[in-house]
């Protein structure tokens, strides 16, 4: 089971990294309201797990298929407030089945129908979607110390999944943080961190962050809002924070 597990959160970790450079060279991607992304290797055990992911950096309804049998199959999860189900009912025509609720859902179509699917689902998200459904509400479930970020906490964490939307990733604060001058915008877009508290040091990825930069570059303390993730690099694994927002220490 442990093995098992492991292997899950390995092929998780694996497809959010490859939907995110997706998404990442997907032209005008931050002006939609809607994301679909499609791969015909990905393990269809964990599309609705990389679909709670995905909306974690975009946040927006979001759709993961792949390849099964000889279609295309996925999840669907959805955004605060936001009726997915209504959405994908109204671009039925393009699907062979599916099914699910408010917050999730899941279709199969065939797999030369999958561009005309996400046209329509965005239209149909756009014509719907209001622009404070477009927000994430930030919910913090406990201030935390740099110190306590351990191999042993993650694990704990870890049987708390699968998270999206009715058990979401838990969010914490760790205040008087400071940048080591290593910190750097990539893509215009995002913060590489690499901040320390007490004298320990974590690196951090934040999306669509760079505004915040002189946040960092004041070198005054901050407070960052994050959540916990694990990092893999050439055959080396690691725990990082994924930073949702920083604001200067209160």
């Amino acid at each position: 089971l442990h093995s098992d597990n492991a292997d899950r959160r390995e092929a998780d970790a694996n497809i959010t990294e490859e939907a995110l450079a997706l998404l990442e060279s997907t032209p005008n991607n931050h002006l939609k309201r809607s994301t679909l992304v499609y791969q015909e290797h990905w393990h269809k055990g964990v599309v609705g797990i990389v679909a709670s992911r995905l909306i974690d950096t975009y946040y927006r309804p979001t759709i993961v298929l792949t390849k099964s049998g000889e279609y295309a199959a996925g999840s669907a999860r959805s955004v605060s407030g936001f009726n997915l189900y209504e959405a994908i009912h109204a671009c039925r025509e393009h699907l062979l089945g599916y099914g699910g609720h408010f917050a999730a859902a899941g279709m199969t179509l065939e797999i030369n129908k999958v561009e005309a699917f996400a046209a329509a689902f965005e239209r149909e998200v756009s014509a719907r979607i209001t622009p404070s459904q477009l927000i994430p509400e930030l919910i913090i479930d406990a201030p935390i110390q740099f110190k306590d970020i351990t191999p042993g906490f993650y694990k704990i964490l870890c049987q708390m999944e699968p998270f999206g939307p009715d058990n979401m990733r838990p969010v914490f604060v760790a205040r008087g943080v400071t940048d080591t001058g290593f910190s750097k915008i990539v893509k215009e877009q995002h913060i590489k961190f690499v901040v320390k508290q007490n004298h320990i040091i974590f690196n951090g990825i934040g999306f669509n962050l760079a505004e915040k930069f002189p946040i960092l570059s004041s070198q005054e303390p901050f407070d960052i809002v994050f959540t916990i993730d694990e990092n893999e690099f050439q055959g080396n694994t690691s725990l990082q924070i994924k930073v949702i927002d920083l604001l200067v220490a209160q």
